[in-house]
């Protein structure tokens, strides 16, 4: 060996042992736990006027040590409470969005807190700062508590201690996780013997079903009085328009009709929005399902009926139909519909449009509606948190967790962000009102949501077993956040106050 193999040998070998080191000071710095925060509680005395009552009320930002079966802290759970002051008996409602990853801003902000951001409820864009803030006297604090919370990795929820993102990111760890937060409210709070409910949106549906086994569950159960769901998505079967998903086809036709009456698409335009969505359902069951299911076998004289029909309710040119194979896709409708005019429908909700660049494209690059408002919703929640409640914790306020999206596992040990079939939690929930003869549920949902198709809501529950007479569906003229729209907002709070008083 001459002595630059011998320096080139030397080399390697140190590279190797300092390789090592590198690795094994890596291991263990993942081994180190994470901070545990300090019990902090933030508490504001308040007045307000809701549902015509005023009130006195108190708004507590207050969090909670998450601990695992070993008893060791694995989350730190940040929650907002709105308590009236009259007495551990009163009911308290359990809040949150969806996602997976959204903090409890927009229910939070937009229909059941005490302060809401005005936007404008035609659809048109929110605009610029500073954004108002008004006292929502559409708010149900006058008949019941709330509890706002933010799932681990959005707000101010972070992992701690032993916590590690498979912890709390999938479906069953952040059900689990969620229900425990709510126990632990209880716990905290002596909030035993109250009516308690649970109001989700969107994803948020699919965690309260989901929760159904680890609260009604184990060592100290808890019964709930009533489930609210606004924009249910328990069965991803209805609300995933994919080709080889013909269910979808049929639940997104009428969000679709209702899109094109709404925009004056169709000729010779029903006055009334209802009974034509009743005339579409039903085309949608007994006339389109079947020849979807006929596929190519379908006769020609069927094929061109079926387009014809379709192409009125789609507001949408026959051939367009034909060349589909009168299988309109909802991502590419969204997108289809205005494009004579260059303009692209917002999935969240179809009153929304934007000009995009490309008017050519296949499907539209971002969402009309999120863009419209998700500044003003922002800029809202932590004006609020600062500013009237007097939080200022040292860690950032996540409207969306940037964490919770890129750990997320629907399925363990196998798959990963996307669910490795159509998720489905309604069998949850249709064993929970079994278990629980009393438990009612609210289904809230927007005739133009392309979330969360308002069909999909109907063919969900009728197929899963429900008890029909313990079911309460809604439905209201805007999209999955129907309380953008004044005249929905005002709607969805007469009956969620129905719901309660029943």
């Amino acid at each position: 060996m001459n002595i630059r193999q011998g320096f080139r040998s030397a080399a390697f070998v140190m590279a190797l042992i300092a390789g090592a080191a590198n690795v094994f000071a890596g291991e263990e710095e993942a081994k180190k736990d994470l901070p545990i925060p300090e019990p902090m509680a933030v508490v504001t005395d308040h007045k307000g006027t809701f549902g015509g009552t005023r009130m006195d009320y108190t708004a507590t930002v207050s969090n909670l040590s998450l601990k695992n079966d070993k008893g060791e802290v694995y989350a730190d759970a940040v929650t907002v409470a709105y308590v009236g002051k009259k007495g551990q008996n009163r009911p308290v409602t359990f809040v949150f969005n969806g996602g997976p990853g959204s903090s409890s801003t927009w229910l939070h902000m937009g229909l059941v807190g005490p302060k809401r951001v005005v936007v404008p409820s035609d659809a048109a864009d929110a605009g610029l700062a500073p954004y108002q803030l008004v006292e929502n006297n559409q708010s149900i604090l006058d008949i019941t508590d709330i509890v706002m919370i933010d799932p681990i990795g959005t707000g101010f929820s972070r992992l701690a201690g032993k916590g590690k993102p498979e912890d709390v990111y999938g479906m069953e760890e952040d059900a689990k996780t969620v229900a425990q937060i709510v126990r632990e409210w209880v716990r905290k709070n002596n909030r035993w013997n109250a009516p308690k409910y649970i109001m989700g949106e969107s994803f948020g549906t699919t965690r309260a079903a989901a929760m159904m086994p680890y609260l009604e569950n184990g060592p100290e159960p808890i019964r709930l009085n009533g489930l609210l769901l606004v924009s249910q998505a328990l069965d991803y079967t209805g609300s995933t328009p994919s080709h080889d998903n013909l269910i979808a086809y049929v639940t997104y036709l009428p969000t679709m009709a209702a899109t094109a009456w709404y925009h004056n698409k169709l000729e010779n335009r029903p006055a009334d929005l209802e009974p034509f969505l009743g005339e579409v359902r039903a085309f949608a069951v007994d006339d389109y399902l079947p020849a979807l299911f006929k596929g190519s076998s379908l006769d020609e004289a069927t094929f061109n009926s079926i387009a014809s029909k379709l192409s009125v309710y789609l507001g949408l040119d026959v051939d367009y139909v034909k060349r589909s194979n009168l299988r309109v896709l909802a991502g590419r409708y969204v997108k289809e519909l205005l494009r004579d005019e260059g303009l692209s429908i917002g999935r969240l909700d179809g009153r929304y449009v934007t000009d995009e660049v490309d008017d050519t494209g296949l499907t539209p690059r971002y969402d009309a509606g999120s863009a419209a408002i998700s500044g003003a919703y922002s800029a809202a929640i932590h004006h609020y948190l600062r500013n009237d409640l007097g939080v200022n914790i040292d860690r950032p306020y996540f409207v969306s967790g940037p964490d919770v999206g890129k750990n997320w596992v629907y399925k363990r040990p196998n798959g990963g962000y996307f669910e490795p079939e159509y998720l489905n939690t309604a069998p949850q929930l249709s064993e929970a009102m079994r278990r629980n003869p009393s438990l009612r549920v609210l289904v809230a949902s927007g005739y133009l949501d392309y979330a969360t198709p308002f069909f999909d809501a109907e063919f969900t529950f009728w197929r899963h077993g429900m008890d029909m007479k313990r079911v309460m569906m809604t439905y209201y003229p805007a999209g999955h956040m129907m309380y953008l729209h004044q005249p929905s907002l005002e709607a969805v709070v007469r009956d969620i106050r129905a719901f309660y008083e029943q």
